[in-house]
């Protein structure tokens, strides 16, 4: 890599995740790119005059790509660690009918907008709420027909996890050569389950460190951070997505360890955590976490 970074624009957006799709910007495996971002509303609420009605619903949850990784591989996976995540000043958040667990109680829609100052985010003169940087969509092209940036699947998508903030590490499957990589929809502030339907939507930039890993087969997601690895599972309902995800855990351990099925079961069932990503998009979303120092004590590695 030489002393320049890479950026890309938010001119080079995608609304479908598509293996089909030419991509804006090929890297070598290893390159830092630094990637501008719109909002999931595509920048076109600037201020309370804007309205919901009048979006362009076509436009809405774009990422910024696709992204070419040399030497990432059909069947193999590509490694994404989030460097860092700057955002714009402002932020829009919103709610409406059939929108969410609350979306019988409104009959029409509601926007509030916040400015992020230093570590906060102001909601009004009252509270300040601390910034909770991540990326909502994110993921590569899926084996199948094109998946729109509004779904997440096994291919990543539209998480909407917490836990996709500065310094985690995310491994995806690779389902077409080069991975086809592209990121959007971040939030300065969002709670697990985005109950609302939105978080703090904002448009900003994020650093990502791009890596092939052609040996490596996945399933679905592995997101990796200081204390924990986990597994990122979106399925129709939370209960299906826990499942999958709490299986799939068990599988992973089993086949890169010695412990018996029945072992890791219990283990598991006293050290990780099944925790809520968002349960407001077509595709519900959950992450299984388990603690590095168990994974170490049993001999795990990727």
């Amino acid at each position: 890599m030489g002393n320049l970074m890479i950026e890309l624009n938010d001119d080079k957006t995608l609304f479908f995740f598509d293996r089909d799709l030419e991509p804006v910007l090929t890297v070598p495996s290893g390159e830092t790119v630094r990637i501008r971002t719109k909002d999931c509303f595509s920048n076109q609420l600037t201020g309370p005059q804007d309205k919901m009605d009048d979006l362009d619903w076509d436009a809405v949850n774009p990422a910024t790509g696709p992204i070419f990784v040399e030497g990432a591989v059909a069947g193999g996976a590509l490694k994404v660690h989030i460097d860092n995540i700057e955002f714009d000043e402002q932020t829009c958040s919103c709610t409406g009918k059939d929108e969410g667990p609350c979306g019988d109680r409104f009959e029409d829609w509601a926007t509030h907008y916040c400015k992020v100052q230093g570590n906060t985010l102001v909601w009004d003169e009252r509270l300040s709420i601390p910034l909770r940087p991540m990326i909502g969509v994110i993921g590569v092209a899926p084996a199948g027909e094109p998946v729109n940036c509004g779904t997440p699947g096994t291919h990543g998508g539209n998480m909407d996890n917490t836990a996709i903030t500065t310094g985690a590490t995310l491994y995806f499957p690779v389902a077409v050569d080069g991975a086809l990589f592209g990121c959007g929809d971040m939030h300065a502030a969002m709670g697990d389950g985005e109950i609302s339907v939105s978080g703090a939507e904002v448009a900003g930039h994020a650093t990502v460190t791009l890596t092939a890993m052609p040996e490596l087969s996945l399933v679905n997601p592995l997101i990796e951070n200081d204390m924990h690895l986990g597994i990122i599972v979106s399925a129709d309902s939370l209960d299906a997505a826990a499942d999958l995800a709490v299986q799939q855990m068990v599988d992973l351990l089993a086949s890169r360890t010695n412990e018996t099925e029945a072992d890791l079961v219990m283990l598991l069932s006293l050290v990780a955590d099944v925790e809520v990503c968002q349960l407001v998009d077509p595709q519900k979303t959950v992450r299984f976490m388990v603690p590095k120092y168990v994974l170490d004590s049993i001999g795990f590695k990727l």
